[in-house]
C-alpha cells in the first residue's frame, strides 16, 4: 500500500511528459537543421510557403521584437507554474487531469522549453516555417499555439458542463 506522504506519477503525468519530451526534441533537433544554413537563406521554396533560416528575438510569430531576456524569465515562469500544475495543483484543481488536458499542457510546455532553450543558448530563437503571409514561426510556437488552443476549448467545455 502507498502511503499519502510518497509522490505518484499517474498516465495523465506520463502523457504531459512524454508529449513535452516529443516537442522539445522534435524542435531542437528541426532547429539544428536549420542553423547548418545561414540567416536568411532559402532551403526549401514552393509558392507562398518556405523553409527559411530566420531569427528572431522577440515571441512566436515575431511579436515583441528584441525582448529575449524578458520573453525568457516569462518562460521560466511559465514552465515552473505547469510544472507545479502537474506536481502538485491538479489535486485540488483537476480541469486538465484528462487526456486532452495532458495533451494541452504538455505541448505548452514543450514549447515554452523549445523556445527558451534558444534564448538561453543562443539569445535568440531560431524560426524557419515561413508562409509569406504570416511571421516566420518554428515547431515549437505551433505546439505553443495549439496547446493555447485546447486550453481554451477545454475551459469552454467546462463552462458548458456547470451549465447544465
Amino acid at each position: 500500500m502507498q502511503k499519502a506522504s510518497e509522490p505518484r506519477c499517474g498516465w495523465w503525468q506520463v502523457l504531459l511528459f512524454l508529449i513535452a519530451s516529443l516537442v522539445v526534441a522534435t524542435d531542437q533537433l528541426s532547429k539544428v537543421w536549420i542553423r547548418a544554413y545561414p540567416k536568411g537563406y532559402d532551403i526549401f521554396q514552393a509558392g507562398f510557403f518556405s523553409i527559411t533560416h530566420i531569427r528572431n528575438t522577440g515571441a512566436a510569430f515575431g511579436l515583441f521584437p528584441g525582448q529575449s531576456p524578458l520573453l525568457a524569465i516569462v518562460a521560466l515562469l511559465s514552465i515552473i507554474l505547469l510544472l507545479a500544475y502537474a506536481l502538485v495543483i491538479y489535486r485540488h484543481y483537476p480541469l486538465f487531469y484528462n487526456g486532452l488536458g495532458g495533451v494541452a499542457l504538455g505541448l505548452i510546455l514543450g514549447g515554452a522549453s523549445g523556445n527558451l532553450i534558444d534564448r538561453l543558448r543562443f539569445g535568440e530563437v531560431t524560426d524557419f516555417i515561413d508562409f509569406t503571409v504570416w511571421p516566420a514561426f518554428n515547431i515549437a510556437d505551433s505546439a505553443l499555439s495549439i496547446g493555447a488552443i485546447l486550453v481554451i476549448y477545454l475551459f469552454f467545455r467546462l463552462t458548458r458542463v456547470e451549465k447544465r
